[in-house]
């Protein structure tokens, strides 16, 4: 897709003569979101609370298909490496489709993966269906970020970003909660029998009003690029994922051959972009406002990961809580996050970026730091103060950064600019489970070693990759230091 203003289109696009609407019908009536918008915030809540609805449906599973927790595993695994394998091809994909096709693209492979899953009659049919699920959420993320860049008009955007912040952050607060409710009242199974019908009403209902967005370019398909991107990003996020209970060197080394598969990858991506028909333009980091966004995304990304995963091992390893309890526990902070997503963004439509991600860069350094000092015994009040801290700081630093990020890239590279952005959080999202996991790991190994008991020796090993995501989040303020408070070129072509 391409914008809703004149651009001027790559070489070798030829424009799409039909179009259901045209872009500027989209952004009447300033001051509103715009219902293109708004269809797909639901629907891109459903898919993201899918991702972390199964969480506390392994041990059932486990039970069910006689499978061990690593075998388990691979369905969150899986999910990781398809979003980071499909992910870099959305920008071609979504400026070569309309609007309509995309969602309809999108949640018609939801919808199959959730059927699939809930009849899976053994492990590897409901290993594929997780996969065909990861596709459709791979395209709805940029899909809605790119859309939103195209019909929000620029005073609009922080506000408009808020209302996704909500939507993206709340979801995958509540869906341990809600998994850990429903079953309560059956199988593993009921999980994906409730999501199947409220998706299908949505995407039912999105079909019904969505209208296209600007205008598609057909343009050849480089299949070397495609391979190299599945290869390379699958391959780097898989390698980070077998540091968690596998052979190190194992790990490594694929890490390696991703990472040289990537190199491959960007320098075709580098030669591609003089022919005008790159898969992923890296044009877009020419752009010093967009390549500080993402470094400091990237970097919180880590951090946030990191604890999120520290946290709920925690209170359930150390201090004895049970999955749904954890869960109530961590969510007033993700409600917290998404609620203050609007009031976020209208404070940076009226005041720009830097009041909020400044501020926003400390707090998350500051509930990092204290996470460092967890206890045998550290009240819970404290433990909830310390997370809700770290998600309001997030909600504070999330979404100017995605409006300057994006609004600093050339309208017509938009659907570029989110594929980067979404691939960058997965990469990011599996550098620090590797990271907090395999330093945890290594230190309670060591502890053990020296005969302290399996306890404490977890409680330190914690500790110290706590210790890890606060000196990432140092970073962090570094990075929100340089952001300027507006995007100042969000125009210029």
């Amino acid at each position: 897709m391409t914008t809703a203003c004149p651009t001027t289109p790559d070489r070798g696009a030829v424009s799409s003569p039909q179009l259901d609407s045209p872009a500027k019908s989209a952004t009447s009536g300033s001051g509103r979101t715009p219902a293109v918008i708004r269809l797909l915030v639901l629907a891109t809540f459903v898919v993201i609370l899918n991702e972390t609805i199964m969480i506390n449906a392994i041990p059932r599973l486990m039970d069910a298909m006689r499978i061990t927790e690593q075998t388990a595993q691979w369905l969150s695994t899986a999910f990781m490496l398809t979003m980071a394998s499909v992910i870099p091809i959305t920008g071609w994909f979504l400026q070569r489709v309309s609007t309509r096709s995309a969602y309809t693209t999108a949640m018609g492979l939801f919808l199959l993966g959730t059927a699939l899953a809930a009849v899976a009659p053994t492990f590897e049919v409901l290993l594929g269906a997780r996969i065909v699920q990861a596709s459709g959420t791979a395209v709805m993320m940029p899909l809605l970020m790119t859309t939103l860049m195209q019909v929000v008009p620029e005073a609009d955007r922080g506000r408009v970003m808020g209302n996704v912040t909500l939507a993206i952050s709340v979801a995958p607060a509540m869906g341990p909660a809600i998994s850990g409710v429903i079953l309560n009242f059956g199988s593993w199974r009921l999980l994906f029998a409730v999501v199947l019908p409220i998706a299908g009403l949505i995407t039912w209902g999105g079909l019904r009003q969505l209208k296209n967005v600007g205008e598609p370019e057909f343009s050849t398909i480089d299949w070397f690029s495609v391979v190299t991107a599945a290869a390379g990003f699958g391959g780097l996020v898989y390698g980070l994922s077998r540091f968690e209970g596998g052979d190190i060197r194992v790990a490594a080394a694929i890490v390696v051959a991703g990472l040289v598969t990537i190199a491959v990858f960007v320098f075709r991506q580098l030669s591609l972009q003089k022919r005008g028909t790159p898969l992923m333009d890296l044009r877009t980091l020419r752009r010093r406002t967009y390549t500080v966004a993402l470094i400091l995304m990237a970097v919180a990304f880590m951090s946030m990961l990191g604890s999120m995963i520290l946290l709920p091992l925690y209170l359930q390893n150390v201090r004895g809580l049970n999955p749904l309890e954890t869960g109530l526990l961590v969510m007033p902070g993700g409600l917290a996050m998404g609620l203050l997503g609007p009031t976020v963004g209208r404070l940076f439509d009226n005041y720009g970026g830097r009041v909020l991600v400044i501020p926003g860069a400390i707090g998350i350094m500051l509930a990092l730091v204290g996470f460092t000092q967890v206890t045998m015994t550290m009240p819970y009040w404290q433990l909830l103060g310390l997370h809700a801290l770290l998600m309001v700081s997030l909600a504070a630093t999330f979404t100017p950064v995605f409006t300057l990020g994006l609004g600093a890239v050339p309208p017509h590279l938009y659907s570029h600019g989110s594929s980067i952005l979404s691939t960058l959080q997965q990469v990011a999202a599996a550098i620090g489970t590797a990271l907090v996991i395999t330093v945890m790991s290594a230190r309670a190994d060591t502890l053990k070693a020296e005969g302290v008991t399996e306890a404490l020796a977890n409680l330190g090993g914690m500790r110290l990759a706590f210790i890890i995501g606060a000196i990432l989040s140092v970073g962090v303020v570094i990075a929100a230091l340089l952001l300027p408070a507006r995007a100042d070129n969000a125009g210029e072509h």
